[in-house]
């Protein structure tokens, strides 16, 4: 569980405002980070990042007090991203000649780089980890994307897809290794090593995400439609 969850759905209950405030503060990057992947595009991460906390607003204002501090924030933000996202796709096939275009220009690199040849590669190397990950068939993909990315326990991810966590195991196990299987991620692997392949996601390298969060008591009924 985040350290800063116990607070934050404390001043949830008592503060509807300023937990938001401190809801956006903590899980922004997250959702952003999550959706990136899901998408492939900043543009749309972003767009989708703020319809999913403007519907994370009007839910808790329905909310009851004690409803909202009994929120595990992390899992039930990602629950809305998740259906946004699905949403985003939907309509996205509705529009014939709208291309699934991926945007690698976009891709942010953190501060403290070596120099500008690192950040190149650097970038290269997420722009083809996300380019990847948008080639996995979504039941892959979402599953890889909120267990590796969002730092889920396949307990929270199963109870936002909806099903059973033996097909969350088996459906993140698949995306993986297709993902393994990726010429580039491949050759990054050899040369960089399992980190430099999975850019900061870890998605492709292999590696496990080492979580202690608790089976997540989502919410569903808010975050579709």
């Amino acid at each position: 569980m985040d350290e800063t969850t116990l607070p934050l759905t404390e001043l949830l209950a008592t503060d509807l405002d300023d937990g938001f405030t401190e809801l956006v503060r903590t899980q922004a990057g997250t959702v952003r980070s999550v959706l990136l992947r899901l998408s492939g595009s900043a543009r749309d991460a972003d767009d989708l990042g703020q319809e999913t906390f403007l519907r994370a607003y009007s839910a808790l204002r329905e909310y009851p007090p004690e409803r909202r501090g009994q929120l595990q924030p992390r899992a039930w933000l990602l629950t809305i991203a998740a259906n946004v996202w699905r949403n985003h796709v939907r309509t996205l096939s509705r529009r014939p000649g709208v291309a699934d275009g991926i945007e690698v220009t976009a891709i942010e690199i953190p501060d403290g780089s070596p120099g500008p040849e690192q950040r190149a590669l650097d970038g290269a190397r997420r722009a083809r980890l996300v380019a990847a990950l948008s080639g996995l068939p979504d039941h892959h993909r979402l599953p890889v994307v909120l267990r590796h990315i969002g730092e889920l326990s396949y307990q929270e991810v199963a109870a936002i897809l909806d099903c059973p966590v033996g097909t969350v195991k088996a459906q993140v196990s698949r995306g993986l290794a297709t993902l393994r299987a990726e010429p580039g991620l491949a050759a990054d692997r050899r040369t960089y090593g399992a980190a430099g392949a999975a850019g900061a996601a870890g998605a492709a390298g292999g590696t496990t995400a080492k979580t202690a969060h608790e089976p997540a008591r989502t919410e569903r009924k808010e975050a579709t439609g």
